[in-house]
């Protein structure tokens, strides 16, 4: 059964990352977490990335569950959806604390 509930985790996580995995991606998040809300006009100002490609992206975001966007009169506003950013830290614990053990035993089996 832990096989089958890892599975799933996995088939969560990987949207996710993916989604994280691409620079214009990531910085959408970084603009959005420390600006705010925008519109796809003021989060394409100051890029060299086209309105069509940054309308491309925050769909791949919202899709994997980052973003959401609401209309305001005529413009969609998009947000951060911080309920995936901590999984995605919950993800990135999880794994580290692996590690940490995978290497407390090595380190215990080096020194017998």
């Amino acid at each position: 059964m832990a096989s089958a509930s890892a599975a799933s985790r996995v088939r969560d996580a990987a949207p996710l990352f993916a989604a994280l995995g691409d620079e214009t991606r990531l910085r959408l998040i970084m603009r959005l977490s420390s600006g705010g809300p925008g519109s796809i006009t003021q989060l394409s100002a100051k890029s060299d990335v086209s309105r069509q490609a940054i309308t491309k992206h925050l769909r791949v975001l919202s899709d994997a569950g980052l973003v959401r966007s609401t209309r305001k009169g005529r413009e969609q506003v998009w947000d951060l959806e911080p309920k995936r950013l901590a999984d995605a830290h919950e993800y990135l614990d999880r794994i580290s604390q692996q590690w940490d053990a995978a290497l407390d035993r090595l380190k215990a089996f080096v020194e017998d």
